[in-house]
């Protein structure tokens, strides 16, 4: 069946220049392919998806979003493809050129230890789109959603929505050690390293204070002063109960965490706690008075897991709703219908981080 979604990426392929017939009903991802053996890299398919990864690099070095970058050749004008790291673009494109050129080098006679001229394009498309994603770091540590960052959009806003940030952190510490990125030089891994560094020190400055206690962190916040700040209309500066869960486990995630490490994963975990909504259940309800035909409804639920609300205001805590008038309201029932049932406002983000992962975090720390 086609959806909705299937028509409109089709038209956004099609003005973007990319063949629509090369889009079944849902489209991959660089993702899809990082699991592949090398002999993969160097069949016909490994080099058609490559071909066409490579043409959906902009001049600036990143890729565009929400675009199946993998399974078209891009045939509009590069000077229209909008780089961006949201929704996941950039970085796994660039981990499947590092390991195009690793399975390169394997299938090289072993007469000749480098590869072809032809697969140097793998590289060099990597320090290109490595250089943007170093370049695109703001002074103050933070990285805007795209880049260069518009001087009066949200987008500007060091962006930890959707994993945004904590995505490129990650992808920059594995070029730092990762045998993927062998090929680049000790001056490249310790910009890598200093750049995974500075954001560091930017997510403690981003981490909210309530009354003196740390708790966790907006979806966006200032790229100069590190203050929380809103995003759309129904994205208000806020606490969130979503991107705050990878933000702490990369905290946690660190070798040797420093006391103020330490003590921003203690203040959030604390936060979560008390942020657990109990006693209810989101449920998607039939309702023949809907526009669709069903209706998001929460109902009380004494056994049900604990739930967080995607927003919390920063000076009550208390879980918010909001429409696309901006304005907050206490009660899921009181937002309207698009917004109410196309957004995802509860969840069990933190669930397993307060389980597994932070208890085993405290006791990795406590032994001698």
């Amino acid at each position: 069946m086609v959806t909705y979604l299937d028509r409109w990426m089709k038209r956004l392929l099609a003005g973007a220049g990319v063949c629509a017939c090369c889009l079944g009903s849902a489209w991959a991802s660089p993702r899809d392919f990082l699991k592949r053996a090398p002999e993969w890299f160097r069949s016909e398919e490994g080099q058609q998806v490559l071909t066409n990864l490579l043409s959906h690099q902009s001049d600036l070095g990143g890729w565009p979003k929400n675009l199946d970058t993998t399974q078209a050749t891009f045939q509009g004008e590069w000077s229209k493809i909008a780089p961006t790291f949201d929704n996941g673009a950039t970085t796994d494109e660039l981990r499947l050129l590092a390991m195009a050129w690793q399975a390169a080098k394997k299938g090289t006679p072993r007469e000749d230890t480098r590869p072809s001229t032809g697969e140097a394009r793998y590289q060099e498309a990597f320090r290109k789109g490595f250089a943007y994603v170093l370049n695109a770091q703001y002074p103050t540590g933070g990285w805007p959603q795209y880049a260069p960052p518009p001087k009066k959009s949200y987008h500007r806003h060091i962006t930890f929505n959707d994993g945004a940030m904590v995505r490129l952190m990650e992808f920059l510490r594995e070029t730092t050690q990762g045998q993927d990125y062998d090929f680049l030089t000790p001056a490249d891994r310790q910009r890598a390293q200093e750049a995974f560094d500075r954001g560091v020190q930017c997510i403690l400055k981003c981490q909210v204070r309530v009354k003196g206690s740390l708790t966790v962190w907006c979806a966006q916040h200032d790229e100069l002063d590190y203050s929380p700040r809103p995003a759309r209309a129904f994205e208000l500066a806020s606490l969130s109960g979503a991107e705050s869960v990878g933000i702490m486990r990369l905290l946690m995630s660190l070798e040797r965490p420093t006391a103020e490490v330490a003590a921003a994963v203690e203040g959030a975990a604390a936060w979560f706690e008390k942020a657990r909504i109990k006693g209810i259940r989101v449920e998607t309800k039939e309702d023949a008075r809907a526009p669709k035909g069903k209706n998001r409804v929460v109902v009380p639920a004494p056994t049900a897991p604990d739930l967080w609300a995607r927003f919390y205001e920063l000076e009550t805590n208390r879980p918010i709703f909001v429409d696309r008038d901006g304005v907050p309201k206490y009660q899921l029932s009181e937002i309207g219908y698009e917004r109410r049932n196309g957004y995802s406002w509860y969840g069990d983000w933190p669930r397993a981080l307060l389980e597994k992962e932070y208890p085993a975090w405290k006791s990795r720390r406590e032994k001698p």
